[in-house]
C-alpha cells in the first residue's frame, strides 16, 4: 500500500512508524503532495497542514489544539492523531481507512457495472409504459377491492376522469360497474377461481352517459401464490352492440312488414269479387228501396276497406310518379277521419292555411304521416285541448328550396326530455303496451323520402305544456326519388333508407 504525507517533523514520524507497519510511502512538499493524490497512486495522505482540503480522499490530520481539529474536519480531514505517534494506533487507523477506501472503490466498480443493465431496464420499461399510452383501450391496475393503481391516457379518453382523479379510489364505485348478465358478483368470484376473465360490463363516464364495455381481466399473484393485483383492460363496444341491435330491429321490420302484405294481397282478391256482387245486388229487380239502401251502405262500406287495403298494399307498391298533392285537402282528409276521437277528447282544432300549398309528392305516404302526427296530439289530451294546424309557403333556410312548412302543435302533456333522444327511434314507444314504437320512425322516413325535414320542440312546466312538430316538403322531388318509386321500392318501410 502506498501513501503520501507532506515532509514535515512530526508526519517524518508518522512515516517512519507505518513504514514499519509494512506500508510504503512518498513524502513531499504541499505541491508534490497535490500532484502525487491527483495521480491516484496512493490510498492515503497524511499532511499536517489542513491543505488536505483540495485532495479527493480526506487524511488523518496532525493537530496538537482542539481549534486544529475543528479546522480539520471542517476542511475534509477524517481522522487525527496525536504527538507522540503510537505506532500501533497509526497503523491501525490506516489500515481502517486503506480498507474503507478499497470497498469504496470495489463499490463503484460494482455500481458501474449495475448501472448499465438498470438503465437497459428502465428504458425497456419506459418504452413499455409509452406503448400503454397509446394503446386506444382503457388498461387499469388495481388490487382485489378495486383501487386503482395505474390508468393510462385511453381510460381517461374513454370516462372523462383525469388520472389523478381516481387514482387511489374504486374505480368500480365510480364508474357504477355492473355485470349485463345478472348478478354483479359473478364476474369477480370468476376471476378469483380462474386467475382470468373475460366479459362484458355495463359502466357510466363522467357525462352519465351508460356504455358497455368488453372486458379482460387477469389477476397476478406474488411469490407465495397470494392474489396480487389486477390487470384489467376494458375496450368500448356500446356503438358495436346498438348497431346489431339496429340491425336485429330492421330483421323483426322486414318480416313483420311482408304478413300485413301478404293479407292485404291475399284480402283483395275475395274483397273485389264481393263488390262486384253487391254492385249486382244494388239494382237486382227484386229488392224494394229500404233493401237498396241496406246494399248501398253496404257497398260503401266494402269500398272503405278496399281502399284500406290498397293503401296496406301502397306500402309496397309505391306509385311511380309524384302527383300533385294540396297539403291543406290532405290535412282536412285527417281531421274528418279523427272527427269522432277529436270530439270523445274533446279538442278544440285551429286550422290557418296559405291558399296555394301544393307540393309534388305520393299523397298516401304523406297522409300517413299526417295521420300519426295527428293522432299522437289528440292521445295527448286526453282531458281536452287546442290542435293548432298551420300551412304556409317558404324557402328552406338550409337548402334554399322553395317548398311548403307544417305546423302540428298541441298544448297536451309533452314530451319528456330524456324520451326526446329516442323519439325517432325504431320500436321506441312512450304508449307502454298501445304503441309499436314505429309510428314516428316511418313517418320520418316518409319525409325524407320526399326530400324534407320533420323536427319538434317540447316544453313542459308546471302549469303547462306544448309539443309541437314542424315539417318542410320542397315543393318538388327530384329526380332520383322518382326513379327510386318507379323501381318499386318500398315507400313506408324503406324510408330515405332507415328500414
Amino acid at each position: 500500500m502506498e501513501m503520501v504525507y507532506d515532509y514535515r517533523p512530526r508526519s517524518s514520524l508518522a512515516r517512519t512508524a507505518l513504514v514499519q507497519g509494512g506500508f510504503s510511502a512518498f513524502h513531499g512538499i504541499n505541491n508534490d503532495v497535490q500532484t502525487a493524490w491527483s495521480s491516484a497512486r496512493f490510498l492515503l495522505v497524511l499532511s499536517s497542514s489542513h491543505s488536505s482540503r483540495h485532495f479527493s480522499f480526506p487524511a488523518p490530520t496532525e493537530i496538537s489544539t482542539d481549534l486544529d481539529r475543528v479546522k480539520g474536519y471542517r476542511q475534509g480531514a477524517v481522522d487525527y492523531i496525536t504527538v507522540p505517534v503510537i505506532p500501533e494506533l497509526l497503523r491501525a487507523k490506516v489500515s481502517i481507512f486503506a480498507e474503507l477506501h478499497r470497498k469504496r472503490r470495489q463499490l463503484e466498480v460494482l455500481n458501474r457495472q449495475l448501472e448499465q443493465p438498470v438503465a437497459e431496464r428502465t428504458e425497456g420499461l419506459q418504452e413499455r409504459a409509452d406503448l400503454l399510452e397509446l394503446a386506444s383501450e382503457a388498461i387499469m391496475v388495481r388490487d382485489l377491492k378495486g383501487t386503482v393503481q395505474f390508468r393510462n391516457s385511453g381510460a381517461e379518453e374513454l370516462y372523462g376522469w383525469r388520472r389523478d382523479e381516481v387514482v387511489g379510489k374504486n374505480i368500480h364505485d365510480v364508474l357504477r360497474t355492473r355485470s349485463t348478465v345478472g348478478v354483479n358478483g359473478n364476474w369477480q368470484n370468476a376471476l378469483l377461481a380462474n386467475g382470468r376473465w373475460e366479459g362484458n360490463l355495463v359502466q357510466y363516464n363522467r357525462d352519465g352517459r351508460e356504455i358497455v364495455v368488453a372486458s379482460r381481466q387477469a389477476l397476478k399473484c406474488d411469490g407465495s401464490g397470494a392474489a396480487g393485483a389486477v390487470l384489467e383492460i376494458n375496450r368500448d363496444i356500446t356503438a358495436t352492440l346498438q348497431t346489431e341491435e339496429a340491425l336485429r330491429k330492421a330483421e323483426r321490420l322486414a318480416a313483420m312488414g311482408r304478413v300485413p302484405g301478404i293479407i292485404a294481397h291475399e284480402i283483395n282478391n275475395p274483397l273485389e269479387a264481393i263488390i262486384n256482387a253487391f254492385y249486382l245486388l244494388r239494382d237486382h229487380p227484386s229488392l224494394d228501396d229500404q233493401a237498396r239502401i241496406y246494399a248501398s251502405l253496404g257497398e260503401g262500406e266494402l269500398l272503405r276497406i278496399a281502399h284500406i287495403v290498397k293503401q296496406t298494399l301502397g306500402f309496397y307498391r309505391e306509385s311511380q310518379q309524384p302527383a300533385p298533392v294540396s297539403i291543406p285537402e290532405l290535412l282536412n282528409n285527417v281531421l274528418e277521419l279523427q272527427a269522432r276521437h277529436l270530439q270523445l277528447n274533446r279538442v278544440v282544432v285551429e286550422t290557418r292555411y296559405d291558399a296555394s300549398s301544393t307540393i309534388f309528392g305520393f299523397p298516401v305516404e304523406l297522409k300517413q304521416v299526417f295521420l300519426n302526427l295527428i293522432g299522437n296530439a289528440v292521445q295527448a289530451m286526453p282531458e281536452g285541448g287546442r290542435l293548432r294546424l298551420r300551412v304556409q309557403q317558404c324557402t328552406d333556410p338550409r337548402t334554399q328550396l322553395r317548398g311548403v312548412a307544417i305546423g302540428i302543435c298541441d298544448n297536451g302533456s309533452g314530451i319528456k326530455p330524456e324520451d326526446a333522444k329516442r323519439l325517432f327511434e325504431p320500436f321506441f314507444s312512450t304508449k307502454s303496451a298501445k304503441g309499436t314504437g314505429l309510428g314516428l320512425w316511418i313517418s320520418k322516413g316518409i319525409i325524407q323520402k320526399h326530400e324534407g325535414t320533420i323536427q319538434f320542440r317540447s316544453v313542459r312546466t308546471p302549469q303547462s305544456s306544448a309539443t309541437c312538430f314542424r315539417i318542410f316538403l320542397p315543393e318538388v322531388v327530384s329526380r332520383e326519388v322518382v326513379h327510386v318509386a318507379g323501381s318499386g321500392a318500398s315507400t313506408q318501410l324503406n324510408g330515405g333508407g332507415h328500414a
